[in-house]
This record gives structure tokens, C-alpha cells and sequence, in this order.
């Protein structure tokens, strides 16, 4: 006969509870017990609204990829930190729509999101005022885009949405 047999189902008391026993790990767990679940604190609001009040809004982005590849057959302009593509989509609405791309070559996943980073920034400022309604801008990074002054990138951006609004 084994030893197994003899051993009991039921476990005791005393030992140490689980890891996820506590809520949020602040030892109480009743304050997030009467709320429902999925919902966030006026506190949570709060802070998640003061932390993006310094920043402007975003602009509507390209998500889907045949959107960048009709963007690939229209007008460019290219800078020492980008190339810009901007198409008129011809539908009625007046959305100016950024999209955003940076290519293995320049680097590794860092270097691409800070890249791009710099370009959502340049967006942000001057696509909204100087782009063209009704048109798809696409960013594709370069790898000067990281060395190169934002003021300069900035001077580069304006002479590049002149440029392919002619």
C-alpha cells in the first residue's frame, strides 16, 4: 500500500496565503471591492487627464497598409530626415490623416520608435495647420532624422508639405 492513501484532501489554515488573495497588493483590497470591475476612480481619471493636458491633440493616423502603399504613388518630397508622401484621398471628408514609418535599416526597434517620435512630434505642430485637408500624409524616417537638430527638421517639414501641395 502507498503512502498516498493516508495523506488528507483538506488543507490547513495555517499556511501562507497566495500571492493573489490581496487586491492590488495594498493589503485591505475594500475600496476596489464595491466598484465594478473595469471601472477607474475619479482619482485615476484625474491624474491620467493632467498628465496629458501639456500635449496637443492627436491627429488621426493611417492603420491599415493600403493606405500607405496609394500613398506610395503619389507626391513626395525628401529631406535629409525624411520623405514625405502626401495623397489626396478625394472622398468628402477634410481629415488630415498622418501615417508613420521607419525601416529596419535604420536600426533596431529603439532607435525606429525614437525616430518616429521625433516625426509624431513634427506632426503634431505643423501637419494640422500646413497639411492639405483631405489627404493622407506619410512619414518615412531616415536615419539623419536622429542626428539632425528638430529645428532643422521642422524648417524640413514646412518645405516639404509646400512642396507637394504645388
Amino acid at each position: 500500500m502507498s503512502d498516498e492513501a493516508h495523506i488528507s484532501a483538506e488543507q490547513s489554515g495555517s499556511g501562507t496565503p497566495s500571492r493573489l488573495s490581496v487586491a492590488l497588493g495594498n493589503g485591505s483590497g475594500s475600496e476596489y471591492s464595491a466598484r465594478a470591475p473595469g471601472t477607474r476612480s475619479q482619482e485615476a481619471e484625474r491624474v491620467t487627464t493632467t498628465a496629458c493636458a501639456g500635449r496637443s491633440e492627436k491627429l488621426p493616423t493611417i492603420a491599415k497598409r493600403k493606405d500607405f502603399l496609394a500613398a506610395n504613388s503619389a507626391k513626395r518630397a525628401a529631406t535629409p530626415g525624411f520623405v514625405l508622401q502626401m495623397r489626396v484621398r478625394g472622398d468628402a471628408s477634410s481629415l488630415k490623416r498622418v501615417g508613420f514609418t521607419v525601416t529596419k535599416k535604420v536600426g533596431n526597434a529603439v532607435i525606429r520608435n525614437r525616430l518616429k517620435r521625433r516625426l509624431r512630434a513634427l506632426a503634431r505642430e505643423l501637419v494640422r495647420t500646413h497639411g492639405a485637408a483631405g489627404a493622407d500624409h506619410v512619414l518615412i524616417g531616415r536615419s539623419d532624422g536622429l542626428t539632425r537638430d528638430f529645428s532643422k527638421l521642422r524648417d524640413d517639414l514646412r518645405f516639404a508639405l509646400k512642396k507637394v501641395q504645388k
